[in-house]
């Protein structure tokens, strides 16, 4: 059968070339490229994104489009160029960079949250009349009517029968008589639907600040595309130069994005969105149900919201007429996706983004990736330093302590050295806060046999089990596997002496606080204690409200957050990132330690910072103490520089999976040998070696990298070799354009 046009639809299922349908007549006028369509295949009906729309097939015969899902296009045509982009850059095929695009509620059969509401069919006056003449007689209806009469707003079904204690019934028999209409209504399930807060005003910007603002401001009224940096050293007022610029840019009539590095940010941050500004703000990140993502969604295409916040995953939020894109914390590494493809990294699509749009891009960081500071320096991003703390706070005064003198005094390991004791115990008897940052959850890191030496590991990864006292289990932090309880005997020997424990976590620190500071009160955040929705903003607000002395946790609380009564904070193992083997690892010290640091004397009393560490005289720990980024910054690149790594050069990283050791390894030594062939000098493929988790879920895991002058050569290189050369489709394998980890 002939058409008049046929679409190119790219299949959700696993099939990654395009296949060619016919339109029928009947949605010819309306369909569109990006719209999401039901197709057959293989005697199933299958779910696509409309590629393109042309003249002729690519094969015959070709069969009809079942039917269009929606008559909104779910792709709009600046995402859809987005999405063409990722998939060329990130090696990834499209079906998955759609997936990554369209949320799952989307691409499934959420729906709209009706409910029954109910009106008033009649004046007051009639219903007040026919209550009293019915309250002997019909007294369920008349509890009814006194409620409907009672409530200044028109009542939800589930609300009033909530509140009579009685069943529909009644309802039912009053809308008969025309005196109630039943109504199904739209459920708003954001998250901030009905919430009310305290609205605030601008604050007066330093120098500084309105320098920054003036040039960004600029950009927005041009409707230009620019990527600025905002270098600020922590506390300096980064937040309100983004509150007004999204008050410049909304008043244009644009639309504005926030992205946030972690969930526990979005608390803070939507507080203070909400307090300053009137409009609806849609809030996205994995942590809301699919419903509530589902009306975030579409109040945002549907431009009811003209605020977003999110984490990663919200750089692809539908938004007409987008005017700026702010990356707060701009260096994290949780903005990269490095699970499956595309192993987007979401700073940088945010940048591609503000591209295509003409938007303005705000990137703002105290310790910016070094990759975001040389692009400044160089002139590709416009650079703004703030130098100075907002309302005159100072920044706080750094102590690094050296452990292996506490060690000596306390004659065996200490997790506290006695001047952060001291510290901690004047803290609280001045009714000031404390933060205690420890990167490693649960209450020993490992359980280990002293007659063979060995650690009891996950039978599935190879990594020790981690002991978690309160709930007296081992478990893995990689699959979920557990012992509980641990074992009395050893696993590998069977030697039945006492097996020991090593390594400290969070979850000791607390325990070990309680034990000398018994009337300190603390709260813990980590991976343990934040499982429920919500729980990361109850721990924050309580933090926030005075309800504990002392705050203990991971690297969820090491940015951003801003606590005026903390004056104390300490890193309790400020060189444990530094022994990676990572070109990244000096950086991410760094900017953990800078980061977490930051958060003391943020109010009116000024901070102090202990670091505790073996390695005292270590650069990075001293300039991260000074909060010295230039002086890191200068030492980090001339080591880049003479190791070529980043930002000199690009980088990729090619990693397998498969169950069975040496088919997995003999995979990825076959790709790297292809590789080398495909790539000329002077690009450079490492050796293959297992991963630093080298088996996950049973399966193993290997690696190389490559190195040169160009990500799209590697891209394209990667590309050819997955169309012409056979490869083992057992082994799974993914790609990692500019990997933020070449070790796990």
């Amino acid at each position: 059968m002939n058409y008049a046009a046929y679409a190119s639809v790219i299949l959700d299922a696993s099939i990654d070339k395009t296949l060619d349908y016919g339109v029928p007549e009947a949605l010819l006028p309306s369909l569109r490229r990006g719209m999401r369509v039901e197709v057959p295949l293989r005697g199933r009906i299958e779910r696509g994104y409309v590629l393109a729309i042309k003249d002729t097939p690519n094969f015959t015969p070709v069969k009809p489009i079942f039917k269009v899902i929606s008559d909104d296009e779910v792709i709009d045509a600046e995402l859809f160029d987005l999405a063409m982009w990722m998939a060329r850059y990130y090696c990834a095929p499209l079906r998955k960079v759609f997936k990554a695009i369209v949320p799952a509620p989307l691409r499934g059969d959420t729906k709209k949250k009706e409910q029954l509401a109910i009106f008033k069919n009649k004046t007051r006056e009639e219903i007040k009349e026919y209550c009293i003449a019915i309250r002997n007689t019909y007294p369920a209806q008349a509890a009814v009517l006194d409620v409907v009469l009672l409530s200044p707003k028109n009542l939800l079904l589930s609300e009033l029968l909530e509140q009579t204690g009685g069943s529909k019934s009644p309802v039912e028999t009053l809308a008969s008589k025309g005196f109630l209409k039943l109504q199904p209504v739209h459920i708003d399930r954001s998250l901030l639907s009905g919430e009310e807060y305290f609205q605030t005003k601008n604050k007066i910007l330093s120098c500084e600040q309105q320098a920054a603002f003036d040039a960004i401001a600029e950009t927005i009224e041009k409707r230009t595309f620019a990527t600025h940096l905002i270098f600020g050293i922590t506390g300096s007022g980064k937040t309100e130069i983004y509150l007004q610029a999204i008050e410049r840019a909304l008043a244009l009539g644009k639309s504005c994005l926030m992205l946030v590095p972690e969930i526990a940010l979005t608390g803070q941050t939507i507080e203070r969105f909400k307090s300053r500004f009137s409009e609806d703000i849609a809030v996205l990140h994995h942590r809301l149900s699919a419903g509530e993502r589902y009306d975030a969604w579409h109040k945002l295409r549907l431009g009811k919201a003209k605020i977003a916040i999110g984490a990663r995953s919200a750089v692809f939020c539908p938004m007409p007429n987008l005017g700026l894109i702010i990356v707060d914390e701009e260096h994290e590494s949780s903005y990269k996706q490095n699970e499956e493809a595309p192993c987007y990294h979401g700073r940088d699509v945010a940048v591609m983004r503000g591209k295509f749009t003409n938007a303005t891009v705000i990137l703002g960081s105290a310790t910016p990736s070094i990759e975001s500071y040389t692009n400044a320096k160089s002139g590709k991003y416009i650079l703004h330093q703030l130098s100075e703390r907002a309302a005159n706070a100072k920044l706080p005064n750094v102590h690094i302590i050296d452990m292996r003198i506490e060690y000596e005094k306390a004659q065996g390991f200490t997790n506290f050295s006695q001047p952060l004791i001291d510290a901690i115990f004047k803290r609280k008897e001045r009714g000031e806060q404390t933060i205690l940052f420890l990167n490693k959850r649960g209450y020993h890191s490992s359980m280990h046999c002293q007659q063979c030496a060995s650690a009891v590991k996950c039978t599935q990864c190879a990594v020790s089990l981690t002991f978690h006292k309160g709930d007296n289990r081992l478990a893995c932090h990689l699959c979920g596997f557990e012992i509980s309880p641990p074992p009395r005997t050893c696993p590998s020997c069977n030697a039945d002496n006492p097996l020991k424990f090593k390594g400290v976590g969070t979850e000791l620190i607390e325990s070990s606080i309680h034990a000398l500071l018994p009337d300190v009160r603390t709260l813990r955040i980590d991976t343990d204690t934040t499982k429920h929705k919500g729980s990361h903003d109850r721990l924050l607000r309580e933090f926030g409200t005075g309800k504990a002395d002392v705050l203990i946790g991971t690297q969820m609380i090491a940015k951003g957050l801003h606590f005026p009564l903390v004056t104390l904070v300490a890193v309790l193992n400020g060189d444990a990132g530094l022994s990676f083997p990572d070109f990244r690892a000096a950086e991410t010290t760094f900017q953990l330690i800078t980061q977490v640091a930051g958060r003391a004397g943020r109010g009116s009393i000024p901070g102090e910072v202990f670091i505790q560490t073996c390695m005292p005289e270590n650069q990075t720990l001293l300039s991260a103490a000074e909060q010295d980024f230039p002086r890191f910054y200068d030492d980090e690149i001339m080591s880049r520089k003479l190791f070529c790594y980043p930002p000199f050069a690009q980088m990729a990283k090619m990693s397998f999976s498969g169950a069975d050791e040496k088919r997995t390894q003999r995979a990825a030594e076959a790709w790297q040998s292809m590789l080398r062939n495909a790539l000329p000098h002077p690009f450079e493929i490492h050796p293959v070696a297992p991963s630093g988790h080298a088996k996950i879920k049973n399966r193993f895991r290997f690696q190389f990298l490559m190195r040169g002058p160009s990500a799209v050569a590697i891209s394209r290189a990667i590309e050819h070799t997955l169309a012409t050369q056979p490869y083992d489709k057992e082994i799974a394998h993914t790609i990692d354009i500019n990997p933020t980890s070449t070790f796990f």
